[in-house]
């Protein structure tokens, strides 16, 4: 089970620190991911960290204002999201295990949350 929390509305330029508690006896060696869903679009990769969080990996269009991190005491993995755009409204997502051949896909498999609404204003 998957619980994401800390979205909202923020005006461009603000920032947001999402939060997926993981409930899973494994989480300190899965893989975890962030996706968001804009309407009438499709899921997009958004952030991926290794299991001991010593690897991060990021879409083209959140480098360098998002940051993942993890916390495996706690199961649970962040999403700091600095100098928000109006294009980055969507609801986000977090997943076990997300998949890459060329490029991220999410695991349709594993276990999704809820997701949690990110709103920026312009």
């Amino acid at each position: 089970q998957l619980v994401e929390s800390g979205g909202g509305l923020v005006q461009a330029g603000g920032s947001l620190r999402l939060s997926c508690v993981v409930s899973s006896r494994t989480f300190s060696s899965d893989y975890m991911g962030w996706f968001r869903q804009a309407p009438g679009k499709e899921r997009e990769f958004v952030a991926a960290i290794s299991g001991s969080g010593g690897y991060t990996y990021y879409g083209d269009s959140v480098l360098g204002r998002f940051t993942i991190s993890r916390d495996n005491a706690k199961n649970t993995v962040y999403l700091q999201m600095n100098s928000l755009k109006p294009e980055d409204t969507a609801v986000y997502y977090c997943n076990v295990n997300p998949k890459y051949g060329s490029k991220w896909y999410p695991n349709l498999q594993g276990a999704w949350g809820q997701g949690t609404q990110v709103t920026v204003s312009s």
